[in-house]
């Protein structure tokens, strides 16, 4: 569950990461000065058109291994947290169980 969790979430924001580091990353054009890209729609529209939308996807893997590495771990975590709560914390106070 979480390795899918990670998957959609790696699909859904890596246009927006492979954008983000585009624009941190790019030079001022050497004859105007301008910049290439000037936001994050114009910078999607623009990839998209130099390189079709996979262009938008360069490096989906380890992308997706970060997040879905994180979103398992996440999963534990929480499952962890409320396992000791149940144990120690919910039954001293006699609270509702999560």
């Amino acid at each position: 569950a979480a390795m899918t969790s990670g998957l959609l979430y790696s699909i859904v924001t890596m246009p927006f990461e492979t954008t983000k580091n585009r624009m941190a990353f790019q030079k001022p054009d050497p004859e105007t000065g301008k910049m290439l890209f000037t936001s994050t729609f114009q910078s999607i529209k623009l990839l998209v058109k130099q390189g079709g939308v996979r262009n938008l996807f360069n490096g989906f893997i380890p992308y997706y291994l970060r997040c879905g590495g994180h979103t398992v771990s996440m999963f534990v975590a929480v499952e962890q947290i409320r396992k000791f709560y149940r144990s120690n914390i919910a039954s001293e106070y006699n609270t509702p169980r999560m």
